[in-house]
């Protein structure tokens, strides 16, 4: 299922509402793993070929980024959200 989150892609959307005050940041690691952090506070850990697919497609655009970063940690609308 990781494989398939970070498969989709988040070509010229809009940074997420709260993305943008709050932005995930993230860390890989010699061993390769990827340590996203939101905060200052850890979320997740990725480990394996999921972190390998993910630092593979890290660092090309900050707005995609935040979107892939929020896909992995499971912080992300799933469309049933409504506004106040």
């Amino acid at each position: 299922m990781l494989a398939r989150l970070i498969s989709m892609t988040a070509h010229d959307a809009p940074m997420p509402e709260g993305l943008a005050d709050d932005p995930f940041a993230y860390r890989i690691t010699k061993s390769g793993e990827v340590h996203v952090t939101r905060g200052g506070r850890a979320v997740v850990v990725v480990r394996g070929a999921a972190a390998e697919r993910l630092a593979a497609r890290l660092g090309r655009d900050p707005v995609r980024d935040q979107h892939l970063l929020a896909r992995v940690t499971g912080n992300y609308k799933r469309g049933n959200e409504r506004r106040a």
